[in-house]
């Protein structure tokens, strides 16, 4: 069980997208008290940076792969970001606001760190924006996707590499509306995540002419068996599914899809959280031919992602996720925003990260726009076997 059980508890728990994914520990050689307490402006030559991630509870397993990802970038640039030494202070998330909070503020207010870097649960950033806002430190978000942390909620101290529930959603809706001749039944978790997740894509499908057949809102962290909602789907004369389940969910609800004997049917489309990293793997063969949007996979055939995935490979024994690459590219700009400013403090960073440009990723170019959100590409992915296990091949770009 061990890691993919972690990932199945984490995501049938979470009451945002941040629950989907893989464990944590502290950065190696890099926290602790001894670290100098000279404050946010750091020391001329060396930033303090927080890396605010889960290192216990159910959400533990994500943290590993988004220290993973944060580590990589450091070793590959001998442990430092625009030309200065960096020390990280790695500090325990935990599962709720009611300890990613305090946790945050600790890294501010005793650490003195210039800049934060990951949060997992929306709710925990969502939380703390006020915090970093006022304290004028700026916050990476690196997984957490709720809508609000770069839209109505945004802050010049707030930044996200990694997405927004409704854009994942989104991605998808003209393609399924141009693939699919027939109303699209709709289904996922109730909770913020589900709805977020299903509003992008619903809003974006009926703008392409897309037709929805139904929908259904299913019991949020209690629904084991599909069976019924799979009779409902069958019946209601759909052409296709778009669903957003995560962790236990994902997998109980794509293996009943195949089991059912819907998968040969009605394909079935989602948000690629619905086959992302154990999730997959927990899945197996009863995947294949699930069509998903994200804006990574280990497949993406660049020069930049191969080079990736074989130098995490060969440090961590395992395939990236698209958690590993979103702290990946949280140091990435980091790198370019410390060398662009006028000093080491907060401030200084916090405005030179609107100027950083473009960021060329494993994931392929991105850069911020002006709500601080990622502005990416997203790939239609299809999970197919290859040599005995699977992955989420890449089709194409969306639009």
């Amino acid at each position: 069980m061990g890691v993919l059980s972690a990932v199945l508890r984490s995501l049938r728990r979470t009451t945002t997208i941040s629950g989907l994914a893989v464990g944590a520990l502290a950065l190696s050689g890099c926290a602790g008290s001894s670290l100098d307490q000279s404050g946010s402006q750091g020391s001329g030559d060396e930033v303090k940076l927080g890396l605010l991630v889960p290192l216990s509870g159910v959400y533990a397993p994500l943290g590993e792969d988004m220290r993973d990802g944060f580590q990589l970038y450091l070793d590959q640039h001998g442990g430092r970001l625009g030309g200065k030494t960096v020390r990280v202070v790695t500090v325990d998330e935990g599962e709720t606001p009611q300890t990613g909070v305090p946790a945050a503020q600790k890294l501010v207010t005793q650490d003195r760190v210039t800049a934060v870097v990951g949060v997992v649960n929306s709710a925990t950033a969502l939380g703390l924006r006020d915090f970093f806002h006022e304290s004028k430190v700026p916050l990476l978000v690196a997984n957490a996707g709720a809508d609000a942390i770069t839209g109505e909620r945004s802050s010049p101290y707030v930044w996200r590499t990694s997405f927004a529930n409704g854009k994942v959603g989104a991605a998808l809706g003209p393609a399924v509306a141009e693939e699919v001749d027939g109303g699209v039944y709709l289904i996922t978790a109730d909770y913020a995540a589900g709805r977020e997740m299903v509003g992008g894509f619903r809003k974006a499908f009926e703008a392409a002419g897309g037709k929805i057949a139904g929908e259904k809102y299913t019991p949020f962290g209690k629904t084991q068996d599909y069976q019924p909602y799979l009779s409902a789907i069958r019946n209601s004369g759909a052409k296709a599914v778009f669903s957003f389940y995560a962790g236990a969910e994902a997998v109980n609800f794509v293996k009943q899809y195949k089991q059912f004997g819907l998968a040969d049917r009605i394909p079935l489309y989602g948000t690629g959280f619905l086959t992302e990293g154990g999730v997959l793997n927990a899945q197996g063969a009863s995947a294949v031919g699930v069509k998903t949007s994200l804006h990574y996979s280990t497949e993406l055939d660049t020069p930049i992602n191969k080079a990736f995935v074989e130098a995490y490979r060969t440090k961590h024994g395992k395939a990236p996720t698209v958690y590993s690459v979103q702290a990946y590219d949280a140091a990435a700009a980091l790198d370019k925003a410390i060398a662009k400013a006028d000093g080491t403090g907060g401030e200084d960073i916090a405005e030179a990260l609107g100027g950083i440009g473009t960021i060329d990723s494993p994931r392929g170019p991105w850069s911020f726009d002006a709500d601080h959100d990622a502005r990416q590409k997203y790939y239609l992915r299809e999970v197919r076997s290859d040599g005995g296990s699977f992955v989420n091949a890449v089709l194409g770009e969306l639009d």
